[in-house]
């Protein structure tokens, strides 16, 4: 290569460098932008469910078919929270799917505990974002990323319908189980996802508009928003 053909390639080579800095320039103010206008929720420790935070004597360890099914499915519930958030905070770039997936993620493994405790087989085959061994839970996966691609507002929307509809199941499994360890995962899940909905609901309130319990009723709905943060574990 002669030095003029060289000079050309190392000018195209500069030029490159200075548009691919420029574009991720451009994305990273867009993306503090977008964070600078909505609130930022920040995860409160215990939401971070530990193992050792859910420990306590078992003694029987057989379980009742609607314990079993119970599990299986807030498994895959709160892995469909994690994975939709992820994905929501890769399109949108908001650090508030980001912190909330993190959340989900220690949901779903304090389940897997119990999976492995009472000899239940783990739904989650291969951990792969959108995938379930639940053909519903799939349906509502690709429901929820559609509806969440429309736009900012949209994907907030979607983090409030998975919380909403989170707290509405535990409090149906809550009552289905009396044993201590599961119940006590429930409660601690159920506070969490209180904790998400107040942080989407805010989000909303904040671009004017409402959101509208679409599974637990408007009165729950009013007393959880109206409320503080909740922090700590329950015990």
């Amino acid at each position: 290569m002669n030095k003029k053909n060289l000079l050309v390639v190392s000018l195209f080579f500069v030029l490159f460098l200075i548009l691919s800095f420029n574009l991720n320039q451009k994305k990273n103010t867009n993306s503090n932008n977008l964070n600078n206008k909505y609130e930022e929720y920040v995860v409160d420790s215990g939401d971070m469910i530990k193992e050792k935070d859910l420990s306590v004597s078992i003694l029987d360890l057989n379980i009742t078919a609607e314990e079993k099914a119970g599990l299986i499915l807030m498994r895959e519930e709160e892995k469909l929270a994690r994975d939709v958030y992820r994905h929501l905070g890769e399109k949108w770039g908001m650090n508030i799917f980001f912190n909330i997936a993190d959340s989900e993620q220690t949901h779903t493994n304090a389940i897997k505990v119990l999976l492995e405790r009472y000899g239940v087989e783990d739904p989650v085959k291969d951990d792969i974002s959108g995938k379930f061994t639940s053909l519903e839970m799939s349906k509502l996966y690709e429901e929820l990323i559609q509806k969440g691609e429309k736009s900012i507002v949209d994907a907030i929307m979607v983090g409030a319908i998975i919380e909403d509809l989170d707290i509405k199941d535990l409090e149906v499994l809550l009552g289905q189980t009396t044993k201590e360890d599961i119940v006590l995962t429930y409660k601690n899940l159920q506070k969490g996802s209180r904790n998400h909905l107040r942080a989407y609901s805010k989000n909303l309130d904040r671009q004017g508009i409402t959101y509208a319990p679409q599974y637990i009723s408007e009165e729950i709905y009013k007393q959880i928003i109206s409320s503080e943060q909740e922090r700590g574990t329950v015990k």
